[in-house]
């Protein structure tokens, strides 16, 4: 606790303006158990060494389905003694090809595992949008939070002519005609916001997966549009971490790996961090990072 309280001394002494928790912006969000299996006393550890500064624990890819309920709700509730929000992962998409009654059972079985966030990965979804906003109004009514995954890449055939952008590009591929619109899922994202959304996760895959092909320019439109507050970006690794600190301060929202927590902490509290110079333009992609 004395370094949470120092961290946040340095917070206010650089006009940082990023509060305790709950707070709604500057949200660190980390990866739960998976087929790796975090214990829970592994967890316990990580929350009394970080506890202040995660806000977010989120399941691997659903991997709850195979775990036992008890051991469920036991890492849900160590969680919960920390003010740390539990989100269910991707794995709406198996239960929606059962049918909408198949769930709704799941919402509630979220519930009452102690789930606070469900997470829709849209992609995999493969759902009209009516329907995607009628599952966020139906995940809100339970008293949950929504949190929708967009990436930057649609199929063709799935977008409507009248949401295709003139010039979007279109992506190569073997298998099937992709579009990078990133208006498109600006859009998108507006109206899950509209009906209830809390937050929107955007997929690092083709924006933030690694320095070198860094989307400054998806990122940049992303956030002026929807916010920092309604965003929420994956950082993959340290020189994502300091470049999406560096860039917009401490107020960003990432979803990073738990062993990058305390890096990420000193990162936002200027302990280290980039050196301006160290940022060059590019062409393609906007400024490129060299560490």
């Amino acid at each position: 606790m004395a370094m949470h309280t120092k961290m946040m001394q340095l917070f206010a002494e650089q006009g940082e303006e990023r509060p305790e928790k709950p707070r709604t912006y500057g949200l660190t969000e980390i990866r739960g158990p998976s087929s790796a299996m975090i214990d829970g006393s592994a967890l316990q550890d990580i929350f009394e060494m970080f506890g202040p500064f995660v806000d977010g624990l989120k399941f691997d890819g659903g991997s709850y389905s195979s775990m036992p309920k008890t051991f469920i709700k036991e890492i849900t509730c160590i969680a919960h003694k920390h003010n740390v929000n539990v989100g269910t992962g991707d794995w709406a998409d198996h239960l929606l090809q059962r049918g909408p009654s198949a769930f709704r059972q799941y919402v509630q079985e979220c519930k009452d595992l102690g789930f606070d966030v469900i997470d829709l990965n849209v992609d995999s979804l493969m759902i009209p949008e009516e329907n995607l906003l009628r599952l966020i109004r139906m995940i809100k009514s339970e008293r949950l939070k929504v949190k929708p995954k967009f990436g930057i890449q649609f199929e063709a055939a799935a977008i409507p002519s009248k949401d295709r952008l003139f010039g979007s590009f279109v992506y190569p591929s073997k298998q099937k005609e992709m579009i990078e619109d990133v208006d498109l899922l600006i859009r998108k994202a507006e109206r899950c916001l509209d009906v209830g959304a809390d937050l929107i996760m955007i997929d690092a895959d083709g924006v933030s997966t690694h320095s070198e092909s860094l989307r400054t320019d998806a990122i940049a439109k992303i956030i002026g549009r929807l916010g920092l507050e309604k965003t929420m970006f994956e950082a993959g690794s340290p020189e994502m971490l300091e470049w999406f600190v560096g860039r917009y301060g401490s107020r960003v929202n990432l979803f990073v790996h738990h062993s990058h927590v305390g890096k990420l902490e000193c990162i936002r509290d200027g302990a280290i961090g980039i050196i301006p110079s160290s940022l060059s333009q590019s062409h393609k992609h906007g400024p490129a990072i060299f560490f």
